[in-house]
């Protein structure tokens, strides 16, 4: 086996400093978006969701996201899956967006909603349509026989679907992370990360506090 204890890599990008950083966690989130876009990185939208159950059971999965406003970040998913039924008795989230590449990572904590009909079709109508085949006859989290069973459910669902896109099923909507917690995370030498994080104050009104944390 690998020996994990070296396998490791010195971080040397610039660090992070509060005379840098932007005025609100949108602001600066929209920065290193930008960034990682530009720096051609595999699935930049890629964003790990960690819910737990009524239990505090644990459970984490990556999803893409879909949009991000003052609002907070939005996904879709299906609210019959494993992560819609924890998040319907236990609305807390947690997301890290996983930056490996530019040594950053996005830590966010808050609370999950459900975003509405009408937002829920702006996600669902961009999709492919195979996407939305395999959306409506995989019923998200549940046991099935074989991958052929899958198939065999995609290709009815296509023969007897005559549109060019799938109906959105009511199943199937947006979910909008509210954030409480934003935290940006660089990378660096010798392990001497920069932490800054942003906390909502609900006692001056919603407003954002700015905090350094220890790496």
């Amino acid at each position: 086996m690998a020996d994990l204890s070296r396998m490791r890599r010195d971080y040397d990008r610039p660090g992070l400093r509060e005379e840098d950083l932007a005025p609100t966690w949108l602001e600066q989130f929209d920065r290193w978006f930008r960034d990682v876009v530009a720096a051609d990185v595999p699935d930049p939208n890629a964003v790990v969701v960690a819910t737990a159950d009524a239990d505090g059971a644990p459970d984490a999965r990556i999803v893409l996201l879909k949009g991000y406003d003052e609002a907070g970040f939005v996904f879709g998913t299906s609210y019959a899956s494993t992560k819609g039924a924890q998040l319907a008795a236990n609305p807390r989230v947690a997301l890290v967006f996983p930056w490996h590449a530019l040594q950053r990572q996005v830590r966010v904590t808050g609370r999950a909603e459900r975003v509405g009909d009408g937002a829920s079709d702006d996600l669902w109508d961009p999709r492919p349509r195979e996407a939305q085949l395999a959306a409506v006859a995989s019923v998200q989290s549940t046991v099935v026989d074989s991958r052929d069973e899958l198939e065999a459910r995609v290709r009815l669902l296509d023969e007897e679907t005559t549109t060019e896109k799938v109906p959105r099923p009511p199943t199937w909507g947006g979910y909008r992370v509210v954030p409480e917690q934003v935290e940006f995370w660089q990378g660096g030498p010798g392990r001497l990360h920069d932490r800054l994080r942003f906390v909502r104050d609900d006692e001056e009104g919603g407003g954002w506090v700015l905090q350094r944390l220890a790496p």
